[in-house]
């Protein structure tokens, strides 16, 4: 059984009024709080953030999430990513393709952000959602 991730905060991952689901910023932090997309490179520690890892783990936490709520990514209507560094945007928006499509997928805003809450981190997205109740 994977241990939870749980919010660093007083919030909720999610947050469901009526037919919408609400999903906070997400980041690519994993239940044992190590962050993916974050390679040492060499034997000084340095580090290379991958910001297409960093995407791809951040699309699978809010995926996670939205299966909580009874819902997928292909019920996203909207989204919002926050990236430290826009010269990152090839790379997040090549991964994000992988996930969703400029037809079919929800609207997006993608903005550049001095910082996140962690240094390792690049990429945080939060999103809305729209899954009728049953």
């Amino acid at each position: 059984m994977s241990k939870k991730i749980t919010p660093r905060g007083a919030y909720p991952h999610s947050k469901r009024v009526g037919d919408f689901i609400f999903v906070s910023g997400t980041s690519s932090r994993r239940a044992d709080n190590s962050i993916a997309g974050v390679d040492i490179i060499d034997e000084m520690g340095t580090k290379h953030l991958n910001i297409e890892t960093q995407t791809r783990e951040v699309l699978q936490n809010i995926n996670t999430n939205l299966m909580n709520e009874g819902a997928s990514l292909e019920d996203v209507v909207d989204v919002t990513s926050f990236l430290v560094n826009m010269n990152d945007f090839a790379g997040y928006n090549k991964t994000y393709a992988e996930f969703f499509n400029s037809t079919t997928g929800p609207t997006r805003t993608t903005v550049a952000v001095h910082q996140l809450p962690h240094p390792d981190l690049v990429v945080e997205i939060k999103v809305i959602a729209y899954k009728k109740l049953t």
